[in-house]
């Protein structure tokens, strides 16, 4: 078993996922090359000794259908030998993506991948591609399963989450990135995008709302409160009858914003990196992934995390940093409280709350983010993690070289 590295981590800014968005204008084939192109030149990389590009997407269909990792190679000029795969392990395909390449590097099947993520909600809007788990009715009432928002506020309803917590926490993840954004903590991996003519139409996150105020937050109406009446409701107190009710606690605020984004890791052996002139940033040390109940659905992140702690010898005191997505307000905090993480070391600038949660892509820039900042801060351990649809999560855990 050989050791991985990262060597490089790319994003572009997310964009927000409607037709007004900056990125709108873009394909899906268009944010992934030009990320493609960005780890190349950065890296003066030799696409020939690429092994594979894994590209996680959750909606692929349409513009972002039919292989975009392939697409996006050919569309971005690399050399001809490099193959692509795209998978959709839902909001966590992005990590999924570097995990699965890092498993290939590790069992010596290949020296160098590049891994990571596109989607665009804008042009693919979410659930597009259909599916079982989405319109058929014996599957969804035989296994109680319900609509992600509704899962959210079942987990609030039952850890006791008021609606004034969650949107303190949100205030707080927007503040922290706009913060960040304003010290350019975020400028090293991320890559502006450029319309056809080369000129700039996005050079930073669109979604973050600086001024955004407790009072602002406050005045949002629940956001899955029609869903749950509609019977998703029912179903969840079924599965969970401590549940006497359920809690509209989660709203457009305190919930991930829906955006455009692409992200790439570039991952490697030591000998490959020796072999180009790499510069290792990182070691991966472990990764995890699980499957839980999928009622609740969004509560896998704390099982994947000590999972892959004990894979990697280490305990929740070790690690320095967490970038733990914000899907929803209350499944951060459920995994802060369930993992005894100390608050003041998770999403330190900020997270999709703020941000947006472009799901095929979230999971590298997350991966990214946390490496950028454990090189900031001189620090040396850091997880990412996220929850994903009927009840997955994953996670990885990285050492800073």
């Amino acid at each position: 078993m050989q050791d991985v590295f990262i060597y490089d981590t790319v994003r572009t800014p997310r964009g927000k996922g409607k037709r007004t968005g900056s990125l709108y204008e873009r394909r899906p084939i268009d944010l992934l090359s030009t990320m493609l192109d960005a780890i190349k030149k950065r890296n003066e990389l030799n696409t020939a000794e690429v092994d594979d590009v894994i590209i996680g997407c959750v909606t692929p269909i349409d513009d972002q259908g039919y292989n975009i990792a392939k697409a996006g190679v050919m569309h971005a000029g690399w050399d001809d030998s490099v193959p692509g795969i795209q998978i959709n392990r839902y909001c966590a395909s992005g990590l999924e993506a570097v995990n699965m390449g890092a498993a290939k590097i590790m069992a010596g099947m290949a020296d160098l991948i590049v891994a990571g993520g596109v989607e665009s909600m804008s042009r693919v809007p979410m659930g597009t591609d259909g599916g079982a788990l989405l319109h058929d009715p014996e599957l969804i009432n035989n296994n109680n399963y319900v609509q992600q928002g509704v899962s959210a506020d079942l987990i609030a309803t039952l850890e006791g989450f008021t609606r004034e917590q969650l949107d303190e926490f949100a205030l707080s993840s927007h503040k922290k990135a706009a913060f960040a954004a304003e010290q350019e903590y975020f400028s090293k991996s991320m890559i502006p995008v450029v319309d056809c003519n080369g000129l700039t139409i996005l050079g930073k996150d669109e979604a973050v709302r600086p001024n955004t105020s407790k009072e602002a937050l406050s005045r949002l109406d629940a956001s899955f409160e029609q869903l749950g009446e509609a019977g998703f409701a029912t179903m969840a107190m079924l599965k969970y009858p401590l549940a006497e009710y359920l809690d509209y606690v989660h709203t457009a605020g305190n919930s991930s914003g829906i955006v455009d984004g692409a992200s790439l890791a570039l991952i490697g052996s030591a000998a490959i990196g020796e072999k180009m002139g790499l510069k290792k940033r990182a070691k991966l040390v472990a990764s995890a992934l699980v499957s839980t109940e999928p009622t609740i659905m969004l509560t896998g992140i704390v099982p994947a995390v000590q999972k892959a702690l004990s894979k990697a010898g280490l305990t929740v005191d070790d690690i320095d940093l967490w970038e733990i997505n914000e899907a929803f307000a209350s499944v951060v905090l459920k995994a802060v409280g369930d993992l005894g993480v100390d608050l003041d070391k998770v999403n330190v600038n900020g997270g999709a709350i703020a941000m947006g949660h472009p799901l095929g892509a979230t999971g590298t820039i997350l991966l990214g983010t946390l490496l950028d900042e454990l090189e900031r801060r001189n620090l040396k351990y850091g997880c990412v993690t996220l929850c994903a649809g009927a009840g997955i999560g994953t996670a990885a855990i990285i050492e800073r070289l």
